[in-house]
């Protein structure tokens, strides 16, 4: 099976719909936010055509112009497309891998500031969060349930969005409340006081191990 690139299988997706050129593909992954999930130019959308057409997954089905512009080559999958296309979704669905969020870098190395920024950074992505729960939401219910099925990757953002919400919430209110020890390096202090806050002569400090 022939294994294909993340826009080349959006690409694939859209010709199964209909034939289409890619300035139609390109404007509809657009329309669709697929550049949520991918990166999207029309150089990399032109090129990533242009692969799939010399492995074979897709074929030329006519032409069509528009007024004086050049005339625009449209595109539909073969069966071999639909079979790269059906291996490709199928992996993502199945397999579980470590995409490295930055998120989860960040918390790992919270440590390293003091207790009261990580609390106020938290906050700022708290209320960031928050704007885009609101505005996935409201998106949802622009749509009717008849493109639900369109739409899985929406709902499923938004509940890691308020799963993620509800813990920080948890998590913020511990720090607050002084519940989870937070210590710092002494030799921060020595070396880089201005990154401290004024509240940090209320931290413990502990050398390190």
């Amino acid at each position: 099976m022939v294994e294909v690139t993340p826009l080349g299988a959006a690409v694939l997706g859209l010709v199964m719909e209909r034939p289409m050129h890619p300035y139609e593909m390109f404007q509809l992954l657009l329309e669709r936010d697929k550049d949520e999930l991918l990166k999207i130019k029309p150089g990399s959308l032109y090129h990533a055509v242009d692969r799939l057409a010399t492995q074979g997954l897709i074929e030329e089905a006519g032409t069509e112009r528009e007024g004086n512009r050049p005339e625009r080559t449209r595109y539909t999958i073969k069966p071999e497309g639909y079979e790269a296309l059906h291996g490709h979704v199928s992996q993502l669905l199945r397999e579980v891998v470590n995409e490295y969020p930055g998120f989860r870098r960040g918390i790992a190395e919270a440590h390293d500031l003091p207790v009261e920024q990580v609390v106020a950074l938290l906050r700022e992505r708290q209320t960031a969060l928050r704007d885009k729960v609101d505005a996935t939401e409201a998106h949802l219910a622009r749509s009717g349930p008849e493109r639900r099925q369109f739409l899985l990757n929406y709902e499923y953002s938004l509940a890691m969005l308020q799963a993620e919400l509800a813990w920080l919430e948890n998590i913020i209110s511990e720090l607050d409340q002084g519940d989870i020890i937070w210590s710092i390096f002494p030799q921060i202090v020595a070396e880089a006081p201005h990154l401290l806050t004024a509240k940090t002569h209320t931290l413990t400090f502990k050398e390190k191990p």
